[in-house]
């Protein structure tokens, strides 16, 4: 061989690999371990826990308010142990209407 197909061989060669490993590095990127890919659904997971801190944020405020209301307002005792516990006073009768 001479050295002018040699040196094109080796260009060659060289520019293959270059070629080579920015496919594997853009393969990578998109769908390899912390890849785009990834990226993006760890994005879309992020989101709905965001908006289930939010919704859990307002139960526990309408919780708190309630045990607010149950600790100074012994009226609302009154109506959830009857709504929720279905307790009732000694001298009282419950009627139950029967669903159709």
């Amino acid at each position: 061989m001479t050295e002018k197909s040699s040196g094109s061989l080796k260009k060659k060669i060289f520019i293959f690999g270059f070629a080579f490993l920015l496919l594997v590095l853009f393969i990578t990127s998109i769908f390899g371990r912390k890849g785009l890919i990834e990226i993006y659904h760890i994005r879309k997971n992020y989101a709905a826990l965001l908006q289930e801190i939010d919704k859990l944020k307002k139960e526990k405020s309408g919780l708190e308010k309630e045990i607010a209301e149950l600790e100074k307002n012994p009226r609302a005792v009154d109506k959830e142990a009857r709504e929720k516990l279905w307790l009732i006073k000694p001298d009282e009768k419950v009627l139950v209407k029967k669903r159709k």
